[in-house]
This record gives C-alpha cells, structure tokens and sequence, in this order.
C-alpha cells in the first residue's frame, strides 16, 4: 500500500498536497478491503462507489474460479490478498487448511495445513462439513478458527504460525466447530465458544493468545459477538443459547442480560448477529429499547418468553431499515415487520421459495440492495413497506451443502475491489462488480 508519493519538486505546498493525496490514496485502499466477517464495520455495508447498478444481460462477469474444500467461513481480503479456510476430507483423515490467495487472479501464495483424525461419525453425509467461522486480519495476522476449534495466529506474508490455542482441550469443548467469528476490540480478541468452566465468551491477547478475561455461563451460538455504543457506553453484545448478554468489552463485566432467547434448547445454533439502530437493538425476531443514560435494555417486542416465538430467522441477519425490518423467517417465507410492534406488514416467496432454512445476506450499497441468496443467486432489488420489487437476478454458484433433502449455499458473500467473491463446498468464485450505465433487463423492457 504506497505512504508517499514522490516529486522532483520540493515545494512545502506540494509538500502538503501530497500528504493529503497519499493519506486520501491509503483510506481509498483500506476502505476497498473487507478485512473480516461481514466487512469493515461488521454491518454487510459495501461502501465502495462504482458499484454496477444494473447486472449485464449474462449477469456479472466471472473473473476467475479456483477449487476448495468444504466449509461455510467466508473469503476475506485485505491488500490485494484473500484468505479463506476450508477442509478437504480423506477418512479417516482431514486435512484443515488456511489458504491465501491473490485477490486479482485467484493464484495460491500460501497454503497452511493441519491434518486431524475425527471421529467416525464426521464422515457421514449428515455430518461432513468444514469450518464455519470467518478469518479476521489485523496488523498483518490472521485469526481463524479450524473445523475441530483450534485457533491460530498466522502471519499474513508467509502463514507461518505464530501461536495457537488447543480451544477444546483448554475449555472443555465438544469436539466440533465453532461457527461464531472472532471479534477484535484494541488489542482483544474476542471469541464467543461456550466454553468452561464460566468460559462462554474469552478475550485473548492479539500478540501471545493470552487469556484476559472470561465470563458466561452459557453455551454458544453461531452469533458472531458485536460492540456497540448506546447509553454512552462501549458495549459487547453477545447471543449465547441462553440469553442476549451485554458485556464490557475490556472487562467481561455483565451489563444486562435478557434469558431464554433461544429457549436454551441444546440444539439450537444461530447466525443472526445484532443490529443497532438509534436506541433499538434487533437480534433475530426479539427488539430491545436500549437505555440512553446507561448501560441497559429492555425487551419492546415480542411479549413472551417463548424462544420459538423471539426467532425470526437462525440463519440470515435481518435488514434493519428506516422503520421497517426485512427478513426470511425460518420456515421460509419473507417478511417486511414495522419495528415499531413487530407486526408484519407483507410477505412474499420470491426471494427464498418457502424452503426451510433459507437465508438472504443484504448488502447495501450506496442508493443499491443486493440480495445474496442459499441458492446462490445475487438479487438487485427494492424493499419497501409497499413490497418486494426485483431488478435483477443472476445464478453465482451452485448450492452444494445437504439438509432436508434439498442443498444450500450458506456462505456469506464477501466484497472488495469492486469484485465479489463466493464459495460453496467445491470451489471459490471472483465476479466483477465494476459499474455500468446499461439499463437492466427487466428496466429496459418498462
């Protein structure tokens, strides 16, 4: 990434405006990366410009293909170079890998690799899978998650290790994956594992993995952990089976805690994260009001306890939008809520056809929606308190992981450069985004 540019001339008013250019140039750069899990600020917001508003008649233009293994982490890219986990399965035997790529071309610039031997029941077609939490990069490391929950800190270069942490070994996990993706606050590494004993969320020192604070009670979700301001504090807000918990980022202190989102049922998993609007906080179906002056929140809606009754979708993020809420519920059709009452304004079953399990990850860009679907379609639309109205639609990638009898495409999309980058258990896909001025299809014909 260029810190200067250079000049014959060596003016101070030069001096100057090429200190604002090089400073513009490196913001320009970083603000291009999609550094972790759901982008720069954890929201799915693609704040690029040159982004297409209109899919040519082909849909966007494929810029290279590569294969990989399985796995539902998402790619994330940093200076030109992409990194990705997945595992290749060869029973008894598995192979966990970290990948690095580069961005523009899809070439392999390193590889790292960790053979395990699962037991005999990860084999079967139930079973099979790879890791699901995303990597996060931060001052030239990376932090991943492996399929059996082995954490490591690679050095972005070369992928040599520079420490790991044994997460099942050193708190009593069970021998599978963790799903929610690390979190770095300063310089903590956040990690939600349900983990004992009172090791439900655990900050690890970024340099050495040291553990520096720990609490909860709770077995963990597939939430990835936000930090949010409200009452005019920091706060880490985490979805654990058992409740909705605020914590002090730097401490693990408690702030407020509301029980029994989930039901605390053993086999409930989600990956709907946290959405803050002014003073409203949204997880899934259950809206809080959150206190101005301090640290607290209360739940708006629903009026129940009921676990079943406070889940709107354990599988997508809901859009949280002006003073409407826009969602798949997890029987699969999809809803627009007033986030006012949570009374649903409509619904429709053209974005996920009514499949159980199905998810939708938003990506708003500038004065654009796009629609990522577990079909493995990208959907250019409008959603509005009048209804669904869609623009485009192009197929990305074929869905490849089993459930229900039917096979999804869960991976989130990840964005950068003006590219878009998804995967599935087979391969790993790069399309352009890069603007056009050509009318859509379905414009042209209006």
């Amino acid at each position: 990434m260029p810190t200067e540019i250079h000049s014959p001339r060596k003016a101070p008013l030069l001096k100057g405006a090429t200190l604002v250019l090089a400073l513009l140039i490196q913001w320009t750069l970083a603000a291009a990366d999609w550094p972790q899990w759901q982008g720069p600020d954890r929201d799915g917001v693609w704040t690029e410009s040159g982004i297409l508003t209109s899919f040519p008649a082909t849909g966007p233009a494929l810029k290279w293909k590569v294969p990989v293994g399985m796995g539902y982490s998402s790619p994330v890219v940093q200076e030109g170079r992409l990194f990705l986990t997945d595992v290749v399965a060869a029973q008894p035997i598995i192979h966990e890998r970290t990948l690095c790529l580069s961005a523009r071309s899809g070439k392999r610039i390193w590889m790292t690799q960790h053979d395990a031997t699962p037991p005999e029941w990860f084999f079967s077609p139930a079973q099979l899978r790879g890791p699901g939490a995303t990597p996060i990069l931060h001052g030239g490391r990376v932090y991943g998650l492996s399929m059996f929950s082995v954490l490591k800190c690679l050095d972005a270069r070369t992928g040599t290790v520079l420490w790991k942490r044994d997460l099942v070994a050193e708190y009593q996990l069970p021998p599978s994956s963790l799903d929610a993706s690390p979190l770095i606050d300063n310089n903590l590494l956040i990690l939600s594992i349900g983990g004992r004993p009172g090791a439900g969320v655990v900050a690890l020192d970024l340099s050495t993995g040291r553990e520096v604070w720990r609490a909860l009670s709770e077995s963990a979700t597939w939430s990835s952990p936000v930090i949010i301001s409200a009452g005019g504090t920091r706060q880490l807000i985490v979805w654990m089976r058992e409740s909705v918990t605020s914590l002090n980022p730097t401490t693990g202190a408690v702030y407020w805690r509301e029980p029994t989102v989930s039901g605390g049922s053993p086999g409930f998993s989600a990956v709907s994260m946290p959405v803050l609007r002014g003073d409203r906080l949204l997880i899934s179906g259950l809206m809080f009001q959150l206190d101005q002056t301090k640290p607290a929140g209360k739940v708006l809606w629903p009026d129940t306890p009921s676990g079943t009754r406070r889940i709107l979708s354990d599988t997508s993020t809901p859009l949280f939008r002006d003073d409407f809420i826009y969602s798949p519920r997890s029987g699969g059709t999809f809803v627009c809520l007033e986030a006012e009452t949570g009374r649903e304004r409509w619904q429709t079953n053209a974005i996920t056809g009514l499949r159980r399990g199905a998810s939708v990850h938003f990506i708003p860009n500038g004065s654009s929606l796009f629609l990522y679907t577990d079909r493995g379609d990208l959907i250019r639309a409008e959603l509005t308190p009048s209804g669904y109205r869609e623009l485009d639609r192009a197929h990305l990638i074929d869905p490849t992981s089993p459930l229900f009898e039917d096979k999804f495409a869960w991976s989130a999309p990840s964005m950068a450069n003006r590219n878009l980058f998804v995967r599935n258990d087979q391969e790993l896909r790069c399309y352009s985004m890069a603007g056009n001025s050509r009318p859509s299809r379905r414009e042209s014909k209006r």
